[in-house]
Order: structure tokens, then sequence, then C-alpha cells
């Protein structure tokens, strides 16, 4: 795989986690992107360690070079509610524990709402959130802050706030983005021709620095620019569109990154098929 572009998409662990590495190996994905647990709710199970075993060494015998993991939807980061605060940090605490037992490289965190408190008071609540995960840490997984859509009251829409929040973690070398090209499009960057791309991707460089730009969501947006709807798109059939994603896929900040999939067809012929879609756009 070294040389190769990593290149995949969300799997789902169905059964055992360690069939996602065969799922993402099925389909010729060369990195990919797993929840550890079931994401819509609170309570989980411990990680066996035969299942930390088997999955690492499907991992390496795979020869996957990076893989990520994503955070459950129920979690609020920003929020300045007691009890939500402390179960979604809590959340966050024992997640990252989850991806340094298993060797993941990266954890995507949803950064959540500030519920009308203020910009200020969720950035935070959500660098709080990781400082206190990172101190708990025994491994080497770095927490990354996904670009949120734009909705009403949301933290990290606006690149500048996702920098407001990586000034404020302690272990800056275990902090970075990934960058959602459909939340990005919804909140008003534009990626829909090369020099869009051009621009916007200048924007992030200036507000929150390349160097801490590590995963990639590929999604296309249901949603027209700025429409702030987090609504993805099959790659290409969207309102971002064939151009613009090719543009953006090739960027020199983007092209060597892992870039994940999030697309609505998850069963094995849809998954062939967004592979596909996405070597078109490499080529």
């Amino acid at each position: 795989m070294p040389g190769e572009a990593m290149l995949g998409l969300h799997v789902s662990i169905a059964d055992s986690l360690d069939l996602a590495v065969d799922r993402a190996s099925e389909v010729g994905a060369t990195t990919f992107q797993i929840f550890t647990r079931n994401p819509n709710q609170w309570k989980f199970n411990p990680l066996a360690d035969e299942t930390i075993k088997l999955f690492k060494t499907k991992r390496k015998e795979a020869g996957f070079r990076r893989i990520v993991d994503h955070m459950p939807y129920l979690p609020n980061l920003a929020s300045p509610l007691g009890p939500t605060m402390k179960i979604s940090r809590y959340t966050l605490q024992e997640e990252l524990k989850r991806c340094d037992a298993l060797a993941v490289d990266y954890l995507v965190a949803h950064l959540g709402s500030h519920l009308g408190s203020g910009i200020a008071v969720g950035v935070r609540n959500v660098a709080e959130a990781c400082n206190l995960a990172l101190a708990q840490s025994s491994g080497e997984s770095t927490i990354l802050l996904e670009n949120m859509a734009g909705q009403k009251n949301s933290v990290g829409s606006r690149f500048e706030e996702l920098r407001l929040i990586i000034d404020k973690v302690e272990e800056r070398e275990r902090v970075g983005v990934c960058f959602d090209s459909c939340h990005a499009f919804a909140s008003g960057f534009d990626l829909s021709s090369k020099d869009a791309v051009e621009r916007s991707m200048e924007i992030f460089n200036e507000s929150v620095g390349n160097e801490f730009l590590k995963v990639v969501h590929l999604n296309d947006s249901k949603g027209t620019l700025g429409a702030k709807l987090d609504r993805h798109e099959f790659v290409g059939e969207g309102k971002i569109g064939t151009q613009g994603l090719r543009a953006f896929l090739k960027h020199r900040w983007i092209r060597d990154k892992p870039i994940i999939m999030e697309t609505p067809y998850d069963d094995l012929e849809g998954m062939k098929r967004s592979m596909a879609a996405a070597r078109k756009l490499l080529r």
C-alpha cells in the first residue's frame, strides 16, 4: 500500500469489530473509519482482549497505514449543561482509551452546540473535554475536531473556532482537524471549482494551519452553498459536484491524507460504487 492514496469509507462492525477490516479490504479500501460501539447509545461493553488482538492482527496483515474511529452521536462536548457535559466528557475519555487499545490512529469528534451560551463558552468546553481525555490516555491516538455544517449555535463551523480550541489543548501534538467537505460547503466555504477550492483551503490554512489537517471526510452535499444543511450526498451527485471534488481531492493539502467517504450506500455493491467514483476523481 505505500505510495497509494489512502482512500476508504465508513464500514460496519456488525457481528464483530475485526470484520470491519475484512469489509474495507473487500472493496479495495486503503483506509477506513468505524464506530467501536453503537453510536446511538450511551451504554457500551468493554472491548475483549481477544477482540483487540484480532483487530490489530488483521489490520497489520492488511497493511492499513491509518485508520479512523468516529465518536458516538449523542455527546455534546460544547454543552454548558452540567449533566450533559459530564457524560459527554466521559464518553470522549472512554472512546479515546478504546482507540489507544486498538491502535486506531485518529478519533473524530463532532463538537456540538453551545446552546446559546456563546462561542467562547463552547470553545472552552470542547478544549477542556479534550484536555481531560488526553490526560487519561496512555496511548498515541489523536483527537480530531470535525468542522461543523453551520447549524444554529454549533461550535466549529468557522475555521477560526477550530484554531481557538486547538490553542487551548495542552497536548498540541495529539489534536488536529478532520475536514468534512459537505460540512464546509454547507457552512459557506465554496468547493465547487478549482479556484473555489484553492480560496477555501487558503482560508483554512490562514485560520487553522494546514499542519493540523489530518483526515478528510469526502462527502458531496444535498444542500446548496451556505445552506447549513448537514446532508451527505453520493460523491459527484450533489451540489459540490464532480469538478469541485476532483479539485479538492487533488489539492496539495488533501491528497496525502486518509480520505473517508460517509455516503448513504453502505451495502457491498454501494461501497464498491463509492470507491470506483472516488478513484475516478483521483485520476
